[in-house]
């Protein structure tokens, strides 16, 4: 029944620490308000608080997963074990951007040496960095867990038909309105001819929002489709052109009388340069430029500045000025700088491009 004081003069903090205690014993705690007219009736306690000894102190043992992001995908558990130690039984407290957990959707198990995290079915709205807590008397230590959901992105956006020559097609679009929730790592581009219907990949993992359709066949008639690609796969939907490529039959006119053949004369000039390439180890590529020139220029192509002679790996081709190189199967080492180069007795001109090869995921 001997109530003593532990602090000599009143504080204005709402916590405070009673240090110096004997474990095993149990004692009353009660508080006060004071102000310049006197103290307040006292708010005690309903229980005695046992002392207890912190036998161990309080540490997480995060699972190496998970001290990185941990992906999910929409619809899948999540089901998370992370054990800790400390004794006695620690106090384990979950956290949301220091708000407590939605227990309509994550449910926690604890135990004394761990604690279970577990969704049902994941939604995008359960990504973010969850704190875990562990105390004990005031002894207290602390973990994050970033989790992201993800799902498919949305189909790319304003998917237009840019241009059509000879036997090319430029194709343009913009980045999808929904990414998943992952960042988007390319685009796969179809084609589909009016007579079979079919749908065919051109381009896998194309990385620009932008690409040259070659090698089309006269008289076809040509519809475009563009998926986009996250962790997840590919879109569930594609964007489809509204309109379609006719390739038609080029035609030219030979008038000696008009265009005298020294105005026909003309060196290399590129009218489409190459562009930078990334591609995935295994997967065959192929590089695209433009050259005009009169008399017809020569077409050599080198790798960091060495000329591709025969090599079976190597497929040369030039048709209606569109220089092409396929490159099969490429591994790492194919990696490097990529040069096409026209020449005729007027001169000479060339481009560059880089390719990157990546292994496979």
């Amino acid at each position: 029944t001997d109530w003593t004081a532990v602090n000599e003069e009143p504080f204005l903090s709402t916590r405070y620490t009673i240090q110096d205690l004997s474990s095993g014993d149990k004692i009353h705690v009660r508080v006060k308000a004071v102000s310049a007219s006197g103290a307040s009736v006292p708010a005690t306690l309903g229980q005695p608080v046992l002392i207890r000894e912190i036998l161990q102190l309080p540490r997480i043992r995060m699972p190496r997963h998970l001290r990185q992001t941990y992906v999910r995908r929409v619809g899948d558990a999540v089901n998370l074990m992370i054990p800790f130690q400390g004794k006695p039984k620690p106090e384990v407290i979950w956290t949301k951007v220091d708000q407590p957990l939605d227990t309509s959707r994550i449910n926690i198990r604890n135990t004394e040496r761990d604690t279970i995290f577990y969704i049902r079915e994941a939604q995008r709205r359960d990504s973010g960095k969850y704190e875990l807590a562990v105390r004990i008397n005031g002894a207290e230590d602390k973990a994050t867990l970033d989790i992201q959901v993800i799902e498919p992105p949305g189909p790319p956006q304003n998917l237009k038909l840019v241009d059509v020559w000879g036997f090319n097609v430029a194709l343009e679009w913009t980045h999808p309105m929904d990414n998943g929730n992952s960042e988007i790592k390319g685009y796969t581009v179809q084609k589909s001819d009016k007579k079979s219907g079919k749908w065919f990949t051109v381009l896998e993992r194309c990385t620009r929002t932008s690409c040259t359709i070659s090698d089309l066949i006269i008289g076809n008639t040509y519809s475009f489709r563009v998926f986009a690609e996250n962790a997840c796969g590919l879109s569930e939907k594609a964007a489809v052109t509204s309109g379609v490529a006719h390739i038609k039959k080029t035609k030219t006119a030979y008038q000696p009388e008009k265009i005298p053949q020294r105005d026909m004369m003309e060196p290399p000039k590129f009218t489409q340069p190459l562009t930078d390439r990334t591609t995935t180890r295994g997967y065959s590529t192929h590089l695209f430029c433009c050259v005009r020139g009169f008399p017809q220029p020569k077409i050599i192509w080198m790798k960091n500045q060495m000329e591709i002679r025969e090599d079976p790996k190597y497929i040369a081709m030039i048709e209606q000025g569109v220089c092409s190189l396929e490159i099969r199967k490429p591994n790492p080492f194919d990696g490097g700088i990529y040069t096409c180069k026209a020449v005729n007795p007027l001169g000479e001109a060339s481009v560059d491009c880089k390719l990157d090869v990546k292994g496979k995921i």
